[in-house]
């Protein structure tokens, strides 16, 4: 278990990079502290904290401290086990899970609002092109969107 837990985290390592350097960015940007504990064991989620694109900003924000500071105390936790030759590979693959639901709500928040800021709300089934949330019909290839039902199978009372 240990080399696949350690191949995972070797093969993620430019990406943790490449968001570690944008999470100080926008840490440093935003000024706000980091998400308390007692908010991420409550599992708040972007749809509790408010409607609207500058809620998704701020919890993103919070998000985003919240990682850096979580990955922060997971790389001191594993030093100092180093330091006293005394690893419990128990304790960081606990630590490592919570790092990785935080990563994966910031991923989720990051393209929620990436969304919104282009307007597309799927995929055409047919081809793939990325279609709005009022479309009907693909622009590209013209298929219908949403599933033509028959009139019989609609409900009357």
């Amino acid at each position: 278990m240990r080399d696949g837990f350690a191949s995972t985290v070797r093969a993620d390592a430019p990406r943790r990079a490449q968001r570690r350097e944008e999470a100080a960015s926008a840490v440093h940007a935003s000024g706000l502290p980091a998400v308390p504990a007692s908010e991420a064991a409550a599992g708040s989620t972007p749809a509790t904290e408010g409607h609207g694109t500058v809620d998704l900003e701020r919890r993103r924000d919070k998000l985003t401290a919240r990682f850096v500071e979580l990955q922060w105390d997971l790389g001191g936790l594993v030093y100092e086990m180093a330091i006293r030759n005394r690893i419990r590979v128990e304790v960081i693959v606990q630590r490592a899970a919570v790092l990785q639901d935080t990563d994966a709500e910031l991923g989720e928040v990051e393209r929620i609002l990436r969304t919104e800021q282009t307007g597309t709300a799927g995929t055409c089934a047919s081809c793939g092109a990325p279609h709005s949330s009022g479309a009907a019909y693909c622009w590209q290839c013209g298929q219908p969107i949403l599933e033509q039902v028959p009139s019989e199978s609609i409900f009357a009372p």
